[in-house]
């Protein structure tokens, strides 16, 4: 019987990482990292790309196999921080290259009630080559390799990657940056970083993508830009506030530390005067109201470079309007305008009540009703169900001209029913039927008297 051929040791690795018992897929892990050291250290050089996709695979069915929320983040963030067992630059982006590959390949046939851990893992292992970036001094062409690997694997039309994988990596590329970044990158910076997605978004044919890209990066940019700016003023607050103190401890001579070390022994913990002259031992208090780091920008710089991709002729019209908007909020967010949403809820109230209070100031004279005597006019109100001022206005002008002159009683009311007064016309015509009466009257009573005399 011929002897059974022995497994290459990342077959056998990706067999343990997709077993069925939770203890044997922990102690594969462990061994896969001393693995990846050993390997990254060896003569031989690292790993290939198969060899890493065959990893990848008992990877991606050991986090399928994981129940119960707090252990799949525990093996998430295990799993993601492999990367750092790399010596290398380039066998790093292999390892993230190989890890999308994966996602992309097995995205279809990840059921819904498994999503929610593989959009953790992709989050994750974001985090974390983001991280590596970090600690290697943000460099340029190091930036550079990563976001051409992302653009490649991810949102290059060519690639594999399904709808899903782009939406959710758009989604979390700009919140992940700030959560590593954003005390650290500057805004020339961050531009690069955001320069692929330029590029994207006006070549891409692809509505879905367009959307992505505007709504999760340039858009989060806007939305951003007030708590960006009120960071950086408080940071330059804090600067002058330090320079400040500085100076008032020279001028005394003597620093707050050193009348901490006067007053208090530095053997007794817990002092309460040790507690107040030491400030880091007070407790943070997050507000209500904190979105965490946010990156910082140069609005007119992301502004002109998106001007520029969006103007070229090869750029669909689509894309061109879509993108022209942002320009515009950028461009605003450069000459120092916010948008109406940015303000804040009691300022808006203010305003609401102070428009209210303006208009009914200018109803109020044409809501009352003046009381005319001889050789006044009367207001009348306005009719308010015609809704047209035009038309009273054309009322009023009919009945000067017909009447002649100035009423001396009160006028009808249009629009408002039961409150007729009579017409200057009318009386006229009623004081010489009068008139006429009398008279008759009178021609009666003489021939009358005439008679009896006769």
């Amino acid at each position: 019987m011929a002897p059974r051929a022995q497994l290459p040791p990342e077959i056998q690795l990706a067999q343990r990482l997709a077993g069925n018992e939770q203890v044997a897929r922990d102690r594969a892990v462990r061994k896969l990292r001393k693995y990846i050291v050993a390997r990254s250290q060896g003569a031989a050089g690292g790993f290939t790309h198969d060899e890493l996709l065959k990893v990848w695979k008992g990877l991606f069915y050991c986090m399928w196999m994981q129940d119960k929320p707090l252990l799949q983040e525990e093996l998430g963030r295990t799993i993601s921080q492999l990367i750092h067992a790399f010596q290398t630059t380039e066998a790093q982006h292999l390892f993230l290259q190989t890890f999308w590959q994966t996602m992309n390949r097995e995205w279809t046939g990840i059921d819904r009630l498994r999503l929610d851990k593989f959009y953790m893992l992709m989050r994750m292992v974001l985090n974390e080559s983001l991280k590596a970036l970090k600690t290697q001094g943000w460099e340029e062409r190091q930036i550079e390799q990563l976001l051409e690997l992302l653009t490649t694997e991810i949102l290059h039309p060519d690639s594999q990657a399904p709808s899903g994988v782009k939406s959710h990596f758009l989604e979390i590329f700009l919140e992940e940056l700030s959560k590593v970044g954003a005390a650290e990158l500057t805004a020339d910076q961050n531009l690069r970083f955001i320069d692929p997605f330029c590029t994207i978004a006006a070549r891409t044919k692809d509505s879905l993508v367009l959307h992505n890209i505007t709504r999760g990066i340039f858009e989060a940019i806007v939305e951003q830009a007030p708590f960006a700016i009120e960071d950086l003023l408080n940071e330059v607050d804090s600067q002058e506030e330090e320079e400040d103190d500085d100076d008032e401890d020279n001028e005394d001579g003597m620093s707050e530390d050193d009348e901490c070390k006067q007053d208090v022994p530095s053997g007794k913990p817990g002092s309460l005067r040790g507690a107040a002259c030491n400030p880091s031992n007070e407790p943070a208090e997050d507000g209500e109201d904190s979105v965490g780091p946010v990156l910082q920008f140069d609005y007119e710089a992301v502004a002109s470079r998106l001007f520029a991709v969006a103007s070229q002729q090869s750029t669909p019209s689509q894309n061109r309007k879509r993108l022209y908007k942002v320009i515009r909020k950028l461009q605003d967010l450069a000459e120092g305008l916010f948008p109406e949403d940015d303000v804040p809820e009691k300022a808006y109230r203010n305003l609401q009540e102070e428009g209210r209070d303006q208009r009914t100031k200018k109803r109020l004279p044409t809501s009352t009703s003046h009381k005319s005597g001889k050789g006044r006019k009367e207001d009348s109100c306005p009719d308010l169900s015609s809704g047209s001022e035009r038309m009273t206005k054309r009322r009023r002008r009919r009945r000067r001209r017909g009447s002649g002159a100035e009423p001396t009683g009160p006028q009808e009311q249009p629009g408002v029913p039961g409150q007729r007064g009579p017409r200057k016309k009318r009386r006229r015509s009623r004081a010489g039927a009068r008139v006429k009466v009398a008279g008759s009257q009178e021609l009666q009573t003489k021939q009358q008297l005439l008679q009896s005399r006769k």
